[in-house]
């Protein structure tokens, strides 16, 4: 099929939108000074904006100003949350608690600290025959958590399967225990309500290239009190952000991350509500086409003890079964998406989300994943779905031959 590119890998990263972009350019150009430079007039305006920012986004998810570190993304705040607690809560305990589906920026320093005498435990989720598939039971936390232990960590919507986890459960049964919570939120901020006060977690990671903001800048939330976490730094020098973590802060990168999440929040009801049509309309239309379809993940009607959702609104990963994802990907070029047999770059084999709700590696590499957006219309969801069904179709004939 011709037609213009079309993007529907949300998940991976997202357009920055225009308004963004536009709140962005006089700091690059006009309003250009280092924002610890306060002794001059450029310098005062960049740390003013950097501060307006800082309470933007402290405010959208309930927080304290001082309660926010700013990074270079949520993969360095998820290494900044595990071992920070981890070396400085070094004389409580040695063990960490996190789940098997969870980002590698979480499992990577999880499996580093695990090098340096640090015990891990990775909890299993609901297997992908569920219609709750990839969803953690809080009681497997509080099963799992010992006197040693010192942090859990728990996504709070996964990258993959789009599952949300009940982490306001999850908060409770690690206070009763005194152990530390930290939420990687990433996929969750800004599609979803992300309130300090209601999650009680006590560190969370997130970023703005997810939100349609720039690349290159994200954040940490610190609870300040109740209890006041403290955190080893993992990046010395200046001294910035009360020492957490230093270096000259990114100006335009923190203005764009506050308009980005204001844009967000302010769109979010109409938006997930359009997404999830979207989803409907892209998901309907596949299995009119192309016959029954194994959803990857929870069902579109799930909900939680809450009555909330339990899968991002413009998440779809389903498997074909007998055909491999990535020989789709390669069939439809002009169309963004994932497969499952490419969950990172640097690693080909299947994704180990999929492998952890049990699915076999043949039925992982079947897999896609679509992540809708903002920019998403129905008639590119309607070319998408011609163009996948063009291609499975092709690719059936091709081994059934």
């Amino acid at each position: 099929m011709n037609h213009p590119p079309i993007y529907l890998d949300n998940h991976a990263t997202t357009r920055v939108d225009p308004r963004v972009v536009d709140a962005m350019l006089p700091y690059f150009t006009d309003t250009f000074g280092n924002p610890g430079s306060t002794s001059h007039g450029y310098g005062e305006a960049a740390h003013d904006a950097v501060e307006q920012g800082r309470a933007s986004i402290a405010s959208a998810i309930r927080a304290d100003p001082r309660e926010i570190i700013f990074t270079s993304g949520a993969t360095e705040s998820n290494n900044l949350a595990l071992r920070g607690v981890a070396q400085r809560r070094r004389r409580r305990g040695n063990h960490l608690i996190s789940v098997e589906t969870e980002h590698s920026s979480v499992l990577e320093p999880l499996k580093h600290l695990s090098q340096h005498d640090y015990e891990i435990t990775l909890l299993q989720v609901e297997p992908f025959s569920s219609p709750h598939a990839g969803w953690l039971d809080p009681q497997k936390v509080d099963d799992a958590i010992r006197d040693d232990t010192v942090l859990v960590s728990v996504m709070l919507a996964n990258n993959e399967i789009g599952v949300i986890q009940s982490l306001a459960e999850i908060a409770s049964i690690c206070h009763r225990h005194g152990v530390l919570l930290h939420c990687d939120a990433a996929q969750a901020i800004g599609k979803i309500s992300v309130n300090i006060d209601q999650l009680q977690v006590d560190l969370l990671s997130f970023t703005a290239h997810k939100i349609y903001g720039p690349k290159g800048i994200g954040a940490l939330y610190v609870r300040r009190r109740d209890p006041m976490v403290r955190l080893e730094p993992q990046i010395l020098g200046g001294g910035q952000q009360h020492g957490l973590r230093s270096g000259t802060l990114n100006t335009p990168g923190i203005v764009g991350f506050a308009k980005a999440l204001e844009l967000c929040l302010t769109e979010l009801p109409t938006e997930a509500q359009r997404q999830t049509a979207l989803r409907s309309r892209l998901w309907n239309g596949l299995c009119d086409r192309l016959g029954k379809l194994q959803l990857c993940g929870p069902a579109f009607d799930e909900h939680d003890t809450l009555g909330q959702p339990l899968r991002l609104s413009g998440n779809l990963n389903f498997a074909l079964g007998d055909v491999d994802g990535e020989a789709i990907l390669l069939a439809i070029k002009n169309i963004a998406i994932s497969s499952g047999a490419t969950c990172a770059s640097t690693d080909p084999g299947p994704s180990h989300v999929l492998l952890a709700l049990g699915m076999t590696n043949d039925l992982a590499r079947s897999s896609l994943r679509i992540g809708l957006g903002r920019f998403n219309t129905e008639t590119e969801v309607d070319l998408a779905i011609e163009a996948i069904t063009q291609s499975v179709e092709n690719l059936r004939k091709m081994g059934s031959s």
